[in-house]
């Protein structure tokens, strides 16, 4: 079973890239884009997600970590223009806005 796990999170982390706005928003409107807060490890969510556990799913849910991406998410992305990692776990494409890079 470790080794499965360990196949997964290579598989999705080799899967992730970073999106633009643009690039997202068609997957916003089909309604499938699931938004990860910046704290959590985005492979480790879609493996979960993956491998459907339920219970760390309802967890992140619960905890306000993970969501499905709204019309008010997008009005503020919108107003910031960030860049996403995103990896896909079908149907969903779940996005973490890419954290910015530091100012000198």
């Amino acid at each position: 079973m470790g080794n499965f796990d360990e196949e997964l999170r290579g598989r999705l982390n080799a899967e992730t890239g970073k999106l633009t706005l643009h690039e997202l928003e068609r997957h916003f409107a089909r309604g499938v884009v699931v938004k990860v807060a910046m704290d959590l490890d985005l492979v480790e969510v879609a493996a979960s997600m993956s491998k459907d556990d339920k219970t760390a799913i309802e967890s992140l849910i619960q905890a306000d970590k993970l969501a499905r991406a709204s019309v008010k998410d997008l009005k503020g992305w919108h107003e910031r223009s960030p860049v996403f990692w995103a990896v896909v776990v079908a149907p969903w494409v779940l996005v973490q806005e890419a954290k910015p890079p530091h100012s000198s």
